[in-house]
């Protein structure tokens, strides 16, 4: 994965690291960061190992790239669907909530439910 550092910009920071952080405690810095990026990489390793432990055969046979979100763009899926020939799946009414169905019934002029028991 690039960052769009290029060898120019790596330098520019390297530069202004000497600057920050001086030339005594430059390299201590230097494997600080090679050490977070090793251990970053072995996680990485380690995740896509258990990945494959887990999903076993199925996991090689995956196109990754697919399921890439970067590729999702949203104007696409919403032209796909719009031009979709499939009839539209029939969509249930709502259940209406008891508040609801009171306020149908007071507006239709009936009266409100009472419950002579209830305390």
């Amino acid at each position: 994965m690039s960052f769009g550092l290029t060898f120019d910009k790596l330098l520019v920071l390297g530069i202004i690291a000497v600057f920050l952080l001086g030339p005594e405690r430059l390299p201590y810095y230097a494997s600080q960061l090679a050490r977070l990026v090793r251990n970053l990489r072995d996680m990485a390793n380690g995740a896509k190992d258990r990945m494959r432990e887990e999903m076993g055969p199925d996991f090689d046979d995956i196109d990754w790239k697919k399921l890439d979100p970067r590729q999702y763009d949203p104007r696409r899926i919403i032209r796909e669907a719009l031009i979709d020939d499939e009839p539209a799946p029939t969509v249930k009414p709502p259940i209406e909530s008891a508040y609801a169905q009171r306020q149908r019934r007071l507006a239709e002029g009936k009266a409100a439910p009472f419950d002579a028991e209830a305390t």
